[in-house]
This record gives C-alpha cells, sequence and structure tokens, in this order.
C-alpha cells in the first residue's frame, strides 16, 4: 500500500490519481483506474526489489585525504601550507555559492506556493509525480526528493557540496600532513644525524624492542641486533649544553652493549626477576614509556618519509641506565603478555610461537623459517594485530552480524543479563583494553578502527552502514596519523576489509545460487575477494604471486577463531589463575598448530608461488589477469565440467609432481648425476643417491633458494649434508635444507670459524637431534652408486708426529672431495685458496685429481687460484656457483680464461641458472648439462 500524499484524504491510494485521461494518446484503449493502480504496484515492487547502491558518499573525501597525505607528508612546509590554504578557499567558496542559491530557492518555492491554492498544487505534483518519476527512472535520468527528473542546472548545484567536502578534506590532510613531517624534520636531532655526531640522549622507548632479521653479507652474516623505536626527549652534544626535544629515531642495539642499569623489569616481571638473563633478552623485555639514558652515534635515516628522524646506534660506553620506568597500562599490559607467554611455556614449538602472535601480535617467538613459512601462504595477516581479533571478540559478546538487530538475545552478554546500554559500554571498554593489551601504536589503532566498523554492522544490523563507516576511519586515521598514508600494512587492512564489505557478498550469493552451502559460500568469497584486491600489494612487496593463499587462509581461517578466543581466555586467566590458563593455552595450542601445519605445508608445495615482477606496473598487470579471471570465471561456473578440469590442472601446477615437471620443463633432467642450484653469492649443491635422495653440499645464503631447488630436484631424504666451512654463504641456508626433509647427518670441517656460524650450524643440528661429525683426509664414504673420498683438510696427526699447520682462515679449512657417480669423476674444491691448493698437490692422493669429468671451482672463481692445480685436473666442464652483479668480480676474467685454455667449458649460475650433469665419465664420454 503507497503512503498517502501529503495532505491528501488517509487511506486514497495515490497512484488513483495518476491516471491518464480517457482515450490518452497510445493507449489504444480506455484505461481504468484498476489497470493504473496496477501497473504503480508492479512499478513499487520492482523498486523495492531493486538492491540499494552503496552510500559511496564518504569514499572520495577519505581516498582524496589519503592521497593528499601521502604526497605532501614530505614536502616543504610552504608547498603544504599553500595546498591546503588554496582547497580551504575553494571548499568554503563552494560552499557559500551553494547557501546563497540554496536561500534564493528556497524564496522563490515560497512565492509560487503563495499564489497558487493548497489544493491544485497537490493535484499537480500527484498528477506529474508518478509518470515523471518512472520516466526518468527508464531513461537513466537522476529523480529528485519530490520525483520530478533533476535538471542539469539542479544537478550541478547538488554536486557543489561533495566538491567542497572533498577539498576541505584535502585541506586538512594537507595540514595534518604538513604539521606532521615538520614535526619530524624539526629540531636538532636531524642536523646532528647529517653530521654523524655522538650525543648523550634520554630516549622514551614508544614501542616493543625486536630482532633485526639475520642477513648475509658476502662470506659473513650481519649480526643480529636489537632494535626499537623511541623518542629522543632531551640530548647533549659533547658535554655541551642539553636541549630538550621530542624527535622520533630508531635506535640501534648490538649484542657487545649492556642492558640498562639499573635492569629494566622484563615484560609484566616484577625488578629483580632477570635471572640469568642475558643481555640481548634484557633489551628485549624492556616496555614502551620506559626512559633511558644512552651515548650513541646517529646517522641519517635509512628511508626518506619515514617517521624517523635519524637512526641511534647505542654504544656500551658509558652503559646505558634506567631513568625511568614504564607507565602503570603498559606496566599492566607486559604482564598479561609475559602470562600468556608464560601459559605457552609447555606447547610444542610451532603452537607456543605462533599462540602469541595471533592475540596480541606477539612475534617474538616466531623462527625466521616459520615466518617465511607464513608469507609464502599468505597468512602473515595472522600474525599482525587486525581487526578480525577484535571482530571475534565483538561477536562472542554481542552476536553474530547476520542477528544484529536481535543482539540482545544473542552472544554472552543476554546469558549475563547485560542491557543493551550496558553491551555497547562492554564493547567500548573491551575495545579499550584490546589497545593497551595490543599496544597503542598506529597498527592497532588501525586494528581498532576498522574492527569499529564490524561493531557498527553488529550494533545496527545494515550492511550498507558499514562502508560509510570504514571510509569514515579512513578519513579520521589519516588525518590524526598521516604516516598510515605511506603505510603498506595500513594499505592491505583497508584493501581488505573494503573487499569484504563490498566484493564478498555479491560472490557469496552467486555462490549460493550454484548450490555451494551458505558457509562455505561466505568463507570462500572472503578469501576470494581479499586475496583479490590484496595481491597486487602483495606483488609489489614480495615480487610472488601466492597460488595457495586462497585455500590455505580458508584452512586456517577455521581454526583462528577458537585460537583467538582461548588465547584471551589464557591471557585474561594467567595473572590470578596460572593452572587455568594453562588449560586454556593447551585448548588453543590444538588450533594454532594446526594454523602453523597448514602454513608449512602450502610453503612446502613446489608451485606454491610463482614470481612476479614486483613493480607497480607489475601490479597493474597483476590486477587486470585477476579482473580477467573473475569476469571468466563467472561463465565457468555455468560449467561443472569446466570448473573441475581447471582445478585439476591448477592443484597439477601447484603439487608439480616430478615426472610430469620434468616432462613438461625438462628439469630434472633425467638421469642427472650433479646438480649446482642457483643460490645467488653461495654455494649449494647435490650428489643424486638414488630415488628422492641426494647428498648435499652446502646450503647457501639463504633458506628459501635451496629449499626450492631440492624440491624441484625431487630430493625428500639427505643421507650426509656436508657444510665445507662455516661462511655464512655456505651454512646460512641450513634452515631449507632441513625444511620438510630427513637428515641422516651433518659433516663439517674441524676449524669452526667464524664462532657464531659455527654456533648456528650446531645448534640447529641439536635441535633436531642429528649427528654433527667432523670430515678429514681419507674419509671415504658411500650412498647407493654414489662414492667419495675426502681430500682435504688433513686428519689430525697421531701421537709423536709433527702437528698440522693451523689454516689461513675458514676458506682454507673448507672439505674438499673427490666423486664417483655412474663413470663421472668429479672434483668439489669448497672455498679454497692457493695455500691449501698447492697443499692439496704435494698430498699422496694428488695423482688421483688429474683429468676430471667436472670441477667445482674454488672460491666462486675469484682470482685466488693456483694454476698448477687447474692444469692438473683439466676439467671437461668447470662449474661456477656466483651471484648476479656481486660486488667482488667474481668470476674473475683471469680464473675463466685459465679453465677455458684448459679446454674446460665454463658455466656459470649468475647466467646460466641452476645446472645439472649427466652422462658418461671419461674422454669419450657423453657428457650432458642441463640448464633449468
Amino acid at each position: 500500500m503507497t503512503a498517502p500524499a501529503p495532505g491528501g484524504p488517509p487511506g486514497r491510494d495515490t497512484a488513483q490519481r495518476d491516471l491518464p485521461p480517457p482515450g490518452a494518446p497510445g493507449t489504444g484503449r480506455r484505461w481504468t483506474g484498476r489497470e493504473a493502480s496496477g501497473e504503480q504496484r508492479a512499478d513499487d515492487d520492482a523498486d523495492a526489489r531493486r538492491p540499494a547502491p552503496p552510500d559511496l558518499r564518504l569514499v572520495p573525501p577519505a581516498l582524496a585525504a589519503w592521497g593528499t597525505a601521502a604526497l605532501v607528508i614530505d614536502a616543504s612546509p610552504v608547498w603544504s601550507a599553500g595546498v591546503a590554504l588554496a582547497c580551504l578557499v575553494a571548499g568554503v567558496t563552494l560552499l557559500s555559492a551553494r547557501s546563497a542559491r540554496s536561500a534564493r530557492s528556497a524564496r522563490s518555492a515560497r512565492s509560487a506556493r503563495s499564489a497558487r491554492s493548497a489544493r491544485s498544487a497537490r493535484s499537480a505534483r500527484s498528477a506529474g509525480s508518478a509518470r515523471s518519476a518512472r520516466s526518468a527512472r527508464r531513461e537513466g535520468s537522476p529523480v529528485g526528493r519530490e520525483g520530478m527528473p533533476v535538471r542539469p542546472s539542479a544537478r550541478l548545484g547538488r554536486s557543489r557540496a561533495p566538491v567542497a567536502a572533498v577539498l576541505l578534506c584535502v585541506a586538512a590532510a594537507a595540514a595534518s600532513a604538513g604539521l606532521h613531517g615538520a614535526d619530524v624534520r624539526r629540531g636538532p636531532v636531524p642536523e646532528l644525524a647529517r653530521r654523524f655526531a655522538t650525543v648523550s640522549a634520554e630516549v622514551e622507548l614508544s614501542g616493543d624492542p625486536w630482532l633485526s632479521r639475520p642477513r648475509v653479507r658476502g662470506d659473513h652474516a650481519a649480526p643480529v641486533a636489537v632494535l626499537a623505536r623511541a623518542e629522543v626527549r632531551w640530548m647533549e652534544e659533547g658535554g655541551g649544553a642539553g636541549v630538550r626535544t621530542r624527535s622520533p629515531v630508531l635506535m640501534v642495539v648490538d649484542g657487545d652493549v649492556p642492558a640498562p642499569a639499573p635492569g629494566a623489569p622484563p615484560r609484566g616481571d616484577p625488578p629483580g626477576a632477570r635471572g640469568g638473563r642475558g643481555a640481548r633478552a634484557a633489551w628485549l623485555a624492556l616496555l614502551p614509556s620506559t626512559r633511558l639514558r644512552v651515548t650513541g652515534r646517529l646517522a641519517p635515516a635509512l628511508n626518506g618519509g619515514d617517521r624517523t628522524a635519524a637512526v641511534l646506534r647505542v654504544r656500551g660506553k658509558p652503559a646505558p641506565e634506567t631513568a625511568a620506568g614504564p607507565s602503570g597500562p603498559q606496566r599492566l599490559a607486559g604482564r598479561l603478555r609475559a602470562g600468556l607467554r608464560g601459559a605457552t611455556e609447555t606447547l610444542p614449538e610451532d603452537a607456543r610461537a605462533l599462540l602469541p602472535g595471533l592475540v596480541v601480535g606477539d612475534t617474538s617467538r616466531i623462527t625466521p623459517e616459520l615466518g617465511d613459512a607464513f608469507e609464502e601462504t599468505d597468512l602473515a595477516h595472522t600474525l599482525a594485530v587486525s581487526g578480525s581479533n577484535l571482530t571475534i571478540l565483538l561477536a562472542l559478546l554481542i552476536g553474530p552480524p547476520g542477528l544484529a538487530q536481535r543482539a540482545e538475545r544473542r552472544g554472552l552478554a543476554p546469558r549475563l543479563g547485560l542491557s543493551l546500554r550496558a553491551t555497547a559500554l562492554g564493547a567500548g571498554a573491551l575495545t579499550l583494553g584490546f589497545v593497551i593489551v595490543c599496544r597503542p601504536d598506529p597498527s592497532v589503532l588501525r586494528a581498532a578502527a576498522c574492527g569499529s566498523v564490524a561493531l557498527l554492522a553488529l550494533a545496527t544490523g545494515r550492511r550498507r552502514s558499514m562502508l560509510p563507516a570504514l571510509a569514515a576511519a579512513v578519513l579520521l586515521l589519516v588525518l590524526y596519523d598521516p604516516w598510515l598514508a605511506r603505510s603498506y600494512g595500513f594499505l592491505l587492512s583497508v584493501l581488505a576489509t573494503g573487499a569484504l564489505l563490498v566484493l564478498a557478498p555479491g560472490w557469496s550469493e552467486a555462490l549460493r545460487r550454484r548450490g555451494v552451502p551458505g558457509r562455505l559460500a561466505e568463507a570462500l568469497a572472503s578469501a576470494a575477494a581479499a586475496q583479490a584486491v590484496c595481491a597486487p600489494v602483495v606483488a609489489v612487496l614480495s615480487a610472488r604471486v601466492s597460488l595457495v593463499a586462497v585455500p590455505c587462509n580458508l584452512l586456517a581461517e577455521a581454526a583462528v577463531a577458537p585460537a583467538t578466543v582461548l588465547g584471551f581466555a589464557a591471557l585474561a586467566a594467567a595473572p590470578v589463575a596460572m593452572p587455568v590458563a594453562r588449560l586454556l593455552a593447551r585448548c588453543a595450542g590444538w588450533p594454532a598448530g594446526w594454523i602453523a601445519r597448514v602454513a608449512r605445508t602450502g610453503a612446502a608445495l613446489p608451485g606454491g608461488a610463482v614470481d612476479w615482477p614486483g613493480t607497480w606496473s607489475g601490479a597493474l598487470l597483476l590486477a587486470a589477469v585477476t579482473a580477467g579471471v573473475v569476469l571468466a570465471g563467472r561463465r565457468l561456473l555455468r560449467h561443472p565440467w569446466w570448473c573441475g578440469a581447471l582445478a585439476v590442472l591448477l592443484l597439477l601446477a601447484v603439487v608439480r609432481p616430478v615426472p610430469l615437471t620434468r616432462a613438461v620443463t625438462g628439469w630434472p633432467p633425467p638421469g642427472w648425476r650433479y646438480a649446482m642450484c642457483d643460490v645467488g653469492q653461495g654455494d649449494a649443491t647435490v650428489l643424486a643417491a638414488g630415488e628422492g635422495a641426494g647428498v648435499v653440499v652446502d646450503a647457501g645464503p639463504d633458506p628459501a633458494p635451496v629449499d626450492r631447488c631440492l624440491r624441484e630436484l625431487g630430493i625428500t631424504r639427505v643421507p650426509l649434508l656436508l657444510l665445507t666451512h662455516f661462511h655464512a654463504d655456505h651454512v646460512a641456508g641450513l634452515a631449507g635444507v632441513l625444511r620438510g626433509r630427513s637428515v641422516a647427518s651433518i659433516e663439517t670441517t674441524d676449524f669452526e670459524e667464524p664462532a657464531d656460524q659455527a654456533a648456528f650450524v650446531r645448534k640447529e643440528a641439536a635441535a633436531r637431534h642429528i649427528p654433527l661429525t667432523r670430515a678429514a683426509a681419507g674419509e671415504e664414504g658411500r650412498v647407493g652408486p654414489l662414492t667419495w673420498r675426502v681430500l682435504w683438510p688433513p686428519a689430525a696427526p697421531a701421537p709423536g708426529q709433527a702437528p698440522t699447520p693451523e689454516p689461513d682462515g675458514p676458506n682454507d679449512a673448507s672439505v674438499a672431495l673427490l666423486v664417483r657417480s655412474g663413470g663421472l669423476r668429479l672434483l668439489l674444491l669448497g672455498d679454497l685458496e692457493p695455500p691449501a691448493q698447492q697443499a692439496l698437490l704435494r698430498s699422496p692422493r694428488a695423482a688421483e685429481l688429474a683429468g676430471v669429468d667436472v670441477l667445482k671451482v674454488a672460491h666462486h672463481g675469484s682470482a685466488y687460484q693456483d694454476p698448477d692445480l687447474i692444469r692438473l685436473a683439466a676439467p671437461r666442464v668447470a662449474l661456477v656457483s656466483v651471484g648476479a652483479d656481486n660486488t667482488y668480480g667474481h668470476p674473475a676474467p683471469a680464473t675463466v680464461a685459465a679453465l677455458r685454455a684448459g679446454g674446460a667449458v665454463v658455466l656459470r649460475t649468475d647466467r646460466d641458472g641452476a645446472l645439472a650433469v649427466g652422462g658418461a665419465g671419461g674422454p669419450g664420454g657423453e657428457l650432458r648439462v642441463t640448464r633449468d
């Protein structure tokens, strides 16, 4: 029933007053009121069934403010002030013009209405309204409030307010970004950083300290340091006058810097509970808001446009001191976080590391290997505090979003007897507690704002209100903290939330229409929408596209909610009842362990990721490809057989069975005996030792490349892992060899330098209970058709013999092997340099080195080679493991020339990629080398 017209008698249908006169042109017959009323009802029903368009009014201002903040944040104050002033003037001018026009229109309307009678005005509006509205809708013209088509001049007038809103938001964003950028660049800290000055300063920590990721530089691993964001509150240079300031810095604390004295209490622990913890552990235990007195050298920030005025590298002398302890809320949050870590101590390794990250974003226990697995499967968002954490807690309290209008009858709130007002207050308190426990830094504030979008949906039950709320959250956050405009995490969070609001509902409904169960359709649509929108940005960050992200997120999603809820319960119970907290943590450990297994399994799949250009042009290309896939998918859903065939092809591309991969790509070649992996500037080679087995010699500088190489070769068993020496470019990738494979034994040189890398190898071997032995000249080994003899280093002298000279360094202590495999003779020299090569020529086994088939050139083909050894070996093929564009000039032109002069074919991984050798040995044998 249509609502009565204004001023008309109640209960009368307005459509009955919209009848055309009898015999109206084009009717062909007389119309009756009943027919006209039926047409109006049909139009009204069609309008009711038509989905309401999304409310996009706040989207342009939010995007405009976001873009402005990203551009202005590192601009000069004059430029940012000019942009703000110009947009402010333009916006105010538009609003003033609109106000004047509105006043004139109102006066004209009042004059027109006073000239007509009330009855004639109602009749005119009623007669023309329905016909004009229907005609405008059919023609696609906009319709005004009274149902009349909107004239172009009226449309122009109405567009002034949105344009003015955009301009005013741009002005506000320019002003805020300009002020924030100027605040970072002001004060004495940036100037002293440009002079690399040494200063004494009082700093206040603004976030939790964390460890830098291990990196390999040449043959050494860069030392792991403690990093922390802080604000310099007071400083002095060289004993001069002190200056008070507020400048954000990135504080770098090397491993030899002692802990602050008097000792700062660990997170949540009482003073004096440090026990035997080392200095690094004490630094990591510091809480935000703690004040320290330190001495260090300032340096310019590494990245422009970052929220950092300088880098402060802390020195050990004089020793750092604690000036003031953390604030009360931070101390409370620290106790809760420490209680959660204590409750998870007895869990398996993966669950113990993962659960604090799922609950409060504490990733201090996440190993690089596990972190890489989460990144490769696009599950890294589960390790960061996100809006989903808060949404889960709010849904537990208020109820599911689908029944939000009846929130008082769902969730924990009604069971606890809470009214709607008390429930709203409880949700607000829960949000505040979430921010305090998870630290009120920008990422947590972003999570709270995005989680508030879900809170609004739970409170109103209106899907249309979610998109304006997201736009409002983006606008307010960018104005509050303009640095978020350049944050990839903020971009991914907004994109994922927007995809769940805009794309996921339609995709879910389409899947339901094709027979997919409701909950599965919703989960599949949500994962696919988030992946489709976020994949281009992830490709820029990682230069790859994950093919297993959607299934891995689907499998992990079912476990995220129980792990989060039980984890928060353990966090709340730990301060009052640790046994209860441990029980809850044990229950939460099962879903957390499941998530870790999903990540590890997905990362271990050979085709789980595809390399992609890590540029913005590559991101645009991926977006276009994704759009094409989505459009094609809509048609393919109508053909189940095609969908099944494509699913099988995708599964084969991800699993990549070795026989199928060999048939399609030719890699690995059948009958290969020796393979040199492309791991960059480092060594990692494999000797075939039977079906699925290989003796691995060295592990390269990074776990990912060697793991990928072994997966492509189909290596699942490693009877022996030989590490020729302890330089990082040979051992730092050890975790990649151990990942998902059974390793029977690890053998190394007896010269344990560098000490930190030798300790790393011992730790990894002990953690997996793998026996660790030392190689010595004369040792022989055999696995299936593969045999080898150790040529170097010399064995320990027997009692009474002269001691063996100490090697000049780790390179000259490398393990060298002479290998026989299927008639091939291979000489693997590690990184031996001329002194050791000459000693090898003088050894009793030197005659066996003559005329080898394959030579693994020592030390990446450096210029330090003994020409006599090259002439004696006279290899048919010389292989050089070297990184592209390395700064060492490897391989040296003189070394390559000497090898070619002896008749060798020289191949190198930086140009030829991974290499595999097969065929027969000897002068008349056919030797085959295959490039990947």
